[in-house]
């Protein structure tokens, strides 16, 4: 009887150290850099507009890929409050995936202000840990 009791006790502690290192995130490289190559800060321009992602310290992989110091892009689009970082990020027209390892995208975006900003997600679209984003940037479209 006492050697099953340790089986569960000991399956339990394996199930929550694991579980606390899942919901830590992947861990971020030291140095990971995320930017908007382009469009600029303040740019005013006419659309469609093409964004430019820039990755420095880390690769880019397609979503589901487990491959070290990757991950995949996902573009903020008019987003004030930032999503939850522990969780899968959401996926709608504000928030969208590039899980393809996509590097760009070109945007049919209304006339007027729009703020921009990326955030890396992991194999499953899970913010690093500490999380990788880009500065939020604001264009004008003509």
């Amino acid at each position: 009887m006492i050697p099953n009791i340790q089986k569960v006790v000991t399956g339990l502690f394996l199930l929550v150290v694991n579980l606390s290192v899942a919901l830590a995130g992947t861990p971020a490289p030291e140095g990971a850099h995320l930017y908007i190559i382009s469009p600029k800060n303040g740019e005013a321009l006419s659309g469609p507009v093409t964004v430019m992602f820039g990755l420095k310290g880390m690769g880019v992989a397609p979503a589901g890929i487990d491959k070290a110091k990757t991950g995949h892009h996902h573009l903020l689009i008019n987003v004030d409050k930032m999503p939850a970082m522990d969780k899968p990020l959401p996926s709608d027209d504000q928030h969208r995936h590039f899980g393809g390892g996509q590097t760009e995208v070109t945007l049919d975006l209304p006339k007027g202000e729009h703020s921009l900003q990326l955030v890396l997600g992991d194999m499953n679209h899970i913010p690093f840990n500490p999380p990788v984003i880009s500065e939020k940037i604001m264009i004008t479209v003509k």
